[in-house]
């Protein structure tokens, strides 16, 4: 079940609650859906806790958020504001999830398809945004937002809490902060971490290998979990596929090769060693792959062929 599904069959019933009494029909309804999938329970749990928190505020913070009157507006004006614009927004909106029981317990888990992006909000503000061919198993609980990057490339936009640390883990290493914007993209043989802002802290499988990132700066984690020292990256050009781009400043066609077959349905490679030294530099559409295979024999003294199985292959000419 998507989350806004989910967020809007809550804010049915909520609103349902609040307006009326049920029937007993009604009610074994209610019941029924509360049961039915774990987040039903989790967002109507989140509306509870908003309309519960919301007589606790200022009047100066609810008229900021809602630009309302100056008056402190009911309890039902404020559910509805919430019902509309998003049960996440507002109580991000208040600062209530650090003062609430929620998001204490949150799981799911997210993917796309090859070609597809997509972006994800989380409980607690935080947002994900998924590369092609990727899958990600999210699990929130007290003291703790873990991820788990199974396959594929995400940024992460983290809100800000000191007292639970996000931390992603990924092939032999794990990424940690407590607030910050950064990729993580896992590979065969590593994992890649770069930081737009903020600060991150890397680390393998030995206690020592620890490398902390800030922005501009980009590490990676072997199969191994040994952790390379940090070192300056273009973070513009390694993050501009969430804008459909697929950005090679100097990069061998082996690199290429990789980063390509993560758009198409079968993969592409290079026949020799040799070949996949030669070096790129352009930019292309990631959801027009073919255009690139196209260029490439006008840029660099290779040619692409099909292979049996459907694969495409750059051979030297």
């Amino acid at each position: 079940m998507t989350d806004n599904r989910a967020r809007d069959e809550a804010a049915q019933w909520f609103v349902r609650l609040q307006n009326a009494e049920l029937s007993a029909a009604e009610r074994q309804r209610f019941d029924v859906w509360r049961k039915e999938h774990p987040d039903h329970q989790y967002e109507f749990d989140v509306l509870q806790g908003v309309w519960n928190a919301t007589d606790l505020l200022p009047q100066a913070r609810l008229q900021a958020l809602c630009e309302g009157p100056v008056e402190k507006p009911r309890r039902r004006t404020v559910l509805r504001y919430a019902v509309a614009a998003g049960v996440a927004v507002v109580a991000l909106g208040l600062g209530l999830f650090s003062g609430l029981d929620h998001p204490r317990s949150y799981s799911a888990e997210f993917s796309t398809r090859v070609g597809e992006r997509r972006q994800v909000a989380l409980p607690d503000g935080s947002v994900m945004d998924l590369n092609s061919r990727s899958i990600v198993a999210v699990h929130y609980e007290q003291g703790r937002r873990g991820v788990e990057l199974k396959q594929g490339e995400a940024l992460f936009s983290v809100e800000h809490d000191s007292t639970r640390p996000f931390v992603v883990a990924a092939g032999a290493g794990q990424v940690t902060v407590t607030g910050t914007r950064f990729d993580v993209r896992r590979d065969e043989d590593r994992t890649r971490v770069v930081v737009e802002a903020g600060t991150v802290k890397v680390q393998g499988r030995a206690p020592d290998s620890v490398v902390t990132l800030t922005a501009g700066l980009g590490s990676h984690v072997d199969n191994q979990g040994l952790v390379a020292a940090a070192y300056a990256v273009n973070t513009d050009a390694l993050t501009a596929w969430r804008t459909g781009k697929l950005v090679f400043n100097n990069a061998s066609l082996s690199e290429v090769a990789r980063e390509v077959s993560r758009y198409r349905e079968r993969p592409l490679r290079v026949s020799t060693p040799a070949v996949g030294n030669l070096r790129l530099s352009s930019v292309f559409k990631s959801n027009d792959t073919d255009a690139l295979l196209k260029a490439l024999p006008h840029i660099l003294p290779v040619a692409v062929r099909t292979l049996p199985d459907g694969s495409q292959e750059i051979f030297s000419r």
